[in-house]
Parts: structure tokens; C-alpha cells; sequence
């Protein structure tokens, strides 16, 4: 019995030390927790990041725009309550001019003219003058009534645009802050790469010389100022002279040529005629992801010149490097 005891025991401690050793990881292929992710998971990675964080970016820069158009007609409805106020106080004082009179008794000594009077002629001119004044009186009060009116739907208007003014501006405070906290990330993944290892990561797919693009007119100017950025760095919402993000980029490139483009992958997408990528010519603005948020140029032989990320800056590139999803020619 008591030897039965014992060979239980010696069981007992063997289970325990094989499930322990199971429990810590003991046996082939156990992962290293130091163990760093490979290359290709970093650039995935990476990728992902910049992309989102560019996607942030545009909608920034989106808000931007509409920043500026609301704060424009917020001026102009302000103008147009400042005119209107005016209007109503002129107003104001030309009641409060008839009802002091009232009370003083001019109204009294007109219905008392027509009353007291021998004359029927002067009867009669004096009961028109007492009634044209009641008319006037009476058109003076509508239309002062109507001023007001006005004057409340223009402060309605101001304080409408002006809530939407600060909707945007919080919106543009948390896309800021989404942009920070991706390119921030982005930063730490590439940071902990080695050097040889980073620079494979960073290398483009186009490493040939700078294209020769045959273009004229404004095309032409549009993509000299383009490729003389290449090698300058992406900054989000950056519009040169030395930093440029994508739709920035565009910008800069097609104003150059007298072209005005909003500072927005998206709205650039609305700035000219729409052509299809059989059709594409040198300088036309090509665009990618859906919804859009990355804009670059055309430059011909399947080529775009566009600032890409932050990891890579301006550059050229084949056409089909990112998810192309249209095309538009400005000017």
C-alpha cells in the first residue's frame, strides 16, 4: 500500500513538470519575445500608416478649403447684418419720432382742424391730410416691422455659418491630431530599422534617370516646376517652397502655369475635364484610392511625379503604384 502511495506521487510530479514545461513554451518553434518583424511586415505596416495618415491629411485639407469659403461668407453676412442693423435703427428713430409727435398733439390739432372748420373745402383737405398721415404712419409701422424681420433671419444666418465655422475647426483639430499620431508611429517603425535594411524599404520603384517629357503650353511649365521638387521632403499640409504634400504639390506645380487649384486631392479632382487613362497626356493630374486622398502628375511611359510620403518624399513613380481611380486635365 504504502508502495502504491509513492508511484502515485512519482506520477503526480512527472504530469506536473510535463504540463509545465508545455506551459512555458518548452519544444520546437517556440517564438523569441525579442524577436524583430521582418522587412516586408514593416513596409506593409508602414504603408499602412502613411496612407491612413495621408488620408487624415487631405481631409485636412479639405476642411481647409471650406474653412476659408465659410469664413468669407460669415464676412459677407456679417456685412450684410451690419447694413441691415443700420437700416433698422434709421427706422427706429423715424417711429419714435412719429409716436413722440402723437403723444405732443399734432395728431390732435390735425382732428382738430378737420373737426373745427367752417370751411368744406378746408374740411375736406384737412380730413385727406389727417388720413394720408394715418396711411403713412400705418406703412411706417409695416415696413418697420418687415426690417425686423429681415434683421432676424441675417443674425439666424450669421450664427448659423458661424456654428459651422467651429464644427470645421474642431473637425480640422482631430484630423491634425489622427495625422500626428500615424506619421509619429511611421517614424518609430522606420526608426528601429537598420540603415541597410531602411534604405531597401525606402527604395522606389523607378530608379532610372529623370525622364524627358514632351509637353507644351502650360503642361509644360506645370511639369518643370513638378520635377524640379523631386528629392524634397512630404510634409502633411506642407505647399512649398522646400516641403510639399501631395495635392500641395499640384498646387504649386499647375499655379506656376496660371492655373488656380484648391489645396485638396479631392477638389482637385472637380478642377478640369475628366479623361480616361488611354487618353492621358503629360500634365494631367491623376488620382488614387477611394474615396481620393492622393493626387500626383503625369509625366508619360507610365510615369507620375507626385509627393508621395514622408518616407520617400517627392519622386517619380509608375502610374500603377498605388490604386489608380481616375484622371482629370487642368487648364
Amino acid at each position: 500500500m504504502h508502495d502504491g502511495r509513492k508511484i502515485a506521487a512519482i506520477a503526480a510530479t512527472l504530469i506536473s513538470l510535463l504540463f509545465g514545461a508545455l506551459a512555458i513554451g518548452i519544444g520546437v518553434g517556440a517564438p523569441s519575445a525579442s524577436a524583430k518583424p521582418d522587412l516586408e511586415t514593416v513596409k506593409k505596416q508602414v504603408e499602412t500608416l502613411d496612407h491612413q495618415a495621408e488620408q487624415a491629411s487631405e481631409r485636412y485639407n479639405d476642411a481647409r478649403v471650406k474653412l476659408a469659403t465659410t469664413r468669407t461668407k460669415l464676412d459677407a453676412l456679417n456685412s450684410d447684418l451690419a447694413r441691415q442693423h443700420q437700416v433698422v435703427e434709421t427706422m427706429r428713430a423715424q417711429v419714435a419720432t412719429m409716436v413722440v409727435d402723437q403723444y405732443q398733439g399734432d395728431e390732435l390739432s390735425t382732428t382738430s382742424q378737420v373737426v373745427l372748420s367752417d370751411d368744406p373745402d378746408a374740411f375736406l383737405d384737412n380730413l385727406n391730410a389727417m388720413s394720408a398721415y394715418n396711411n403713412q404712419r400705418g406703412q411706417v409701422m409695416r415696413e418697420f416691422s418687415t426690417q425686423l424681420d429681415r434683421l432676424q433671419l441675417r443674425k439666424t444666418a450669421v450664427t448659423a455659418e458661424a456654428e459651422r465655422l467651429a464644427s470645421i475647426e474642431k473637425k480640422m483639430k482631430a484630423e491634425k491630431a489622427d495625422i500626428d499620431a500615424k506619421a509619429a508611429k511611421a517614424k518609430s517603425l522606420l526608426d528601429d530599422l537598420e540603415a541597410e535594411a531602411r534604405a531597401k524599404l525606402l527604395g522606389g520603384d523607378y530608379t532610372g534617370p529623370m525622364p524627358g517629357v514632351p509637353a507644351s503650353g502650360r503642361a509644360a511649365v506645370a511639369i518643370r516646376y513638378a520635377m524640379a521638387q523631386v528629392g524634397k521632403a512630404y510634409v502633411y499640409g506642407a505647399a512649398g517652397p522646400s516641403a510639399f504634400d501631395c495635392s500641395g504639390l499640384m498646387m504649386r506645380a499647375w499655379g506656376a502655369a496660371g492655373v488656380g487649384l484648391p489645396h485638396s486631392s479631392r477638389a482637385q479632382q472637380g478642377s478640369g475635364m475628366r479623361v480616361s487613362e488611354s487618353d492621358l497626356q503629360p500634365g494631367d493630374l491623376v488620382f488614387y484610392y477611394s474615396p481620393v486622398s492622393h493626387v500626383g502628375m503625369y509625366i508619360g511611359n507610365g510615369l507620375i511625379v507626385n509627393a508621395e510620403n514622408p518616407s520617400v518624399g517627392v519622386r517619380v513613380t509608375g502610374l500603377h503604384s498605388m490604386p489608380y481611380v481616375g484622371a482629370v486635365r487642368p487648364g
